[in-house]
């Protein structure tokens, strides 16, 4: 088993919290940027809708980008601007759009544990299933890896990829294991994966099963949750 100081290393990575450079990932608007944001970014942002409108109408790119490439539909998805994120989907902007961080409005959703925004974006055909962030992940992986069982769930009914590979080859069950805390929330979460019929046996770069992985930390829950008739 890895020492816990490179875990901690490795988890920092996958959070987009680490790296070489130190940059993060899926960064919100910050205040700079905010102060300057005019247009469809300003409105989004604030969930003008009165606002959106018109710029929509008077043809208004919906799909511009701030300086990190963020569109009104990411600005409006980081606020939790439903109304805005509805408005700006129903007048034509591409839901499926990536940041420069790779991030999809899905996966920012997942990653803020925001149900309620995920559950909208959906029903408005954005995709369930993209290969998003620097480590070739899914927004499922995302939340499997937090322990956002009910974006989790969501993701599954979704159609979301169960059973992609990161560059980190890990898959959304592996996540769940190594970079969770092995406690209520990721529990519940694994289980999510297993019923959906994740498959149990791939395992990482060392050739560590799921299985074997929760033994390892000690995660008496997961454990069994892995060993049950259903997970075989």
């Amino acid at each position: 088993m890895m020492k816990h100081g490179i875990w901690s290393a490795l988890l920092a990575v996958a959070l987009g919290l680490g790296g070489p450079a130190d940059v993060s990932a899926q960064v919100p608007p910050q205040p700079a940027e905010l102060l300057a944001y005019e247009g469809l970014h300003r409105a989004a942002w604030q969930g003008d809708l009165p606002k959106l409108k018109s710029l929509a109408a008077s043809g208004a790119n919906l799909d511009a980008r701030d300086a990190r490439g963020r569109t009104p539909l990411h600005v409006a998805t980081h606020a939790r601007q439903r109304e805005a994120v509805k408005l700006i989907a129903k007048a034509g902007a591409n839901l499926d759009l990536l940041d420069d961080d790779r991030y999809d409005a899905v996966t920012i959703a997942a990653v803020a544990d925001d149900a309620a925004t995920l559950a909208l974006l959906l029903s408005l055909g954005a995709k369930a299933g993209q290969v998003t962030s620097r480590y070739d992940g899914t927004a499922l992986i995302a939340a499997a890896h937090l322990g956002h069982d009910e974006v989790v769930r969501q993701l599954i009914a979704a159609g979301a990829p169960l059973d992609h590979v990161n560059n980190l080859h890990w898959t959304a069950v592996i996540e769940s294991i190594v970079l969770g805390d092995g406690g209520p929330r990721h529990q519940r979460t694994l289980a999510a994966l297993i019923d959906a019929g994740a498959n149990l046996a791939l395992a990482d770069r060392q050739g560590n099963t799921p299985l074997q992985l929760a033994r390892a930390r000690g995660y008496t829950a997961m454990v069994k949750l892995l060993e049950a008739p259903r997970a075989r």
